[in-house]
């Protein structure tokens, strides 16, 4: 998920007309959180994370107020909270304000691509507001559906009749969560999940769908993505200088998504393509300093301009330059390679050159060529490396990889140094 909760929720719940939470950002005033209570009675008070980390509720990092001297004491608490789920560590940067929405039922929604079914499925339960995991299988429905028609109101209306949801949420919910499909279609998400959306008694005492939080995670190279407006730093994976800068460079061709793993790492794996990157950052384990996947047939600009980056950041301290990913169907190997090469010699005469070993593993077209442009530059810059190509595995590609890490550490980068000219190894 690269985005959570209600203050840019509900803005995109809005386009699809979508009920949500009244929600104030963290440059409410005093007088702005005081009327919010008065109409609502409750609030909820919920740090602001960058990217969608769960389990806040769990942590305390909830608030809730009937009053403002209590708002603005759990403001204080929360504005700079600090969270840590999994092996994601997160610190808030302010607070949202949220109305209380008192309801007898919650509800669990969810969109994602499921690759049991190869399409579009909705998740749906009428016990929302805990975690999925938590609910016995019967009270759950998985239901895939037609990208090209789209969640149809029957599709809804069955699901809710499979897992015997009361009946008086059955025609609000029938009528609202169709419309979430066309926020996932039309705005380039590709998972949506709300949890929980309360069941609100209108007016006329009939029942009306509130999402009272949301997350979802965007195709970053789906240009219908820009339709939102959303800011480009909602998506950086964390505030580290790396990331913004790579950030910066996206454009409609080739992925540039990156997040640091360990900033004392001494392997630097620039990845092409999502299942390459999964198996990499899981062998290499606190040896990566990043996890990034460059695919998507990136232009020769922007991957000299991306690797630049890299080693910029990261070169100085690194063992091993791990240039790996899968046989590519489109990727350009030769454009890709002679960027990477280009910025490695530059950056070779701008900062000095550095005890480095290369390893490389990739499959593609122009790979032929794309090796022998990178294995002149390597040559010239002194460098040992060793290529591997489609035919081998890619698993032992980065246990080989792990194991020049390991001879790197145990004098090899010493002797690279002295075979460099240089006094010491950096």
């Amino acid at each position: 998920m690269q985005l959570n909760g209600m203050l840019h929720g509900s803005k995109l719940l809005s386009h699809v007309g979508f009920p949500s939470s009244e929600v104030l950002g963290p440059d409410a005033d005093e007088d702005a959180i005081q009327d919010l209570i008065a109409r609502h009675g409750l609030i909820f008070i919920k740090p602001v994370f960058r990217g969608g980390v769960g389990k806040k509720g769990k942590a305390g990092l909830i608030g809730k107020a009937r009053d403002l001297k209590t708002a603005l004491a759990e403001k204080e608490r929360l504005y700079f909270a600090e969270h840590r789920h999994g092996n994601a560590s997160v610190k808030a940067n302010g607070v949202t304000y949220e109305a209380g929405i008192p309801a007898e039922h919650e509800v669990y929604f969810a969109i994602t691509d499921d690759t049991r079914f190869r399409a579009p499925t909705m998740t749906l339960t009428h016990r929302g507001g805990v975690d999925i995991e938590q609910l016995p299988k019967h009270e759950i429905a998985s239901v895939p559906f037609e990208a090209l028609t789209g969640l149809k109101a029957f599709v809804v209306a069955n699901a809710l009749s499979d897992i015997g949801a009361p009946r008086e949420i059955v025609s609000p919910l029938v009528q609202h969560l169709p419309k979430l499909w066309e926020l996932v279609h039309h705005y380039g998400i590709t998972t949506l999940e709300l949890n929980p959306i309360r069941m609100r008694a209108g007016r006329d005492g009939r029942l009306i769908p509130v999402a009272c939080d949301f997350k979802c995670g965007f195709d970053r190279d789906d240009p219908r993505v820009t339709r939102l407006g959303l800011p480009a730093q909602l998506f950086a994976a964390g505030v580290s200088a790396f990331e913004q800068e790579v950030n910066q460079l996206r454009t409609h061709q080739g992925q540039s998504d990156v997040f640091v793993i360990n900033e004392a790492g001494t392997i630097l794996a620039p990845t092409f393509g999502g299942g390459a990157n999964s198996l990499v950052t899981e062998v290499l384990g606190e040896a990566a300093i990043i996890s990034s996947d460059f695919g998507g047939n990136p232009p020769y600009e922007k991957m000299k301009a991306v690797a630049a980056i890299c080693y910029r950041h990261y070169l100085a301290q690194t063992n091993v330059l791990f240039i790996i990913g899968g046989k590519s169907n489109n990727t350009d190997i030769l454009e890709t390679f002679r960027g990477m090469g280009d910025a490695l010699r530059e950056h070779f005469v701008a900062c000095g050159p550095t005890p480095l070993y290369v390893v490389v593993g990739r499959g593609g077209p122009n790979l032929v060529r794309g090796m022998g442009n990178l294995a002149e530059t390597l040559e010239s810059l002194g460098l040992p490396y060793r290529f591997f190509g489609f035919d081998s595995a890619i698993s032992e590609v980065v246990t080989y990889a792990k194991r020049v890490d390991a001879w790197m550490c145990a004098g090899g980068r010493a002797e690279i140094a002295a075979s460099l000219g240089l006094k010491a190894a950096a």
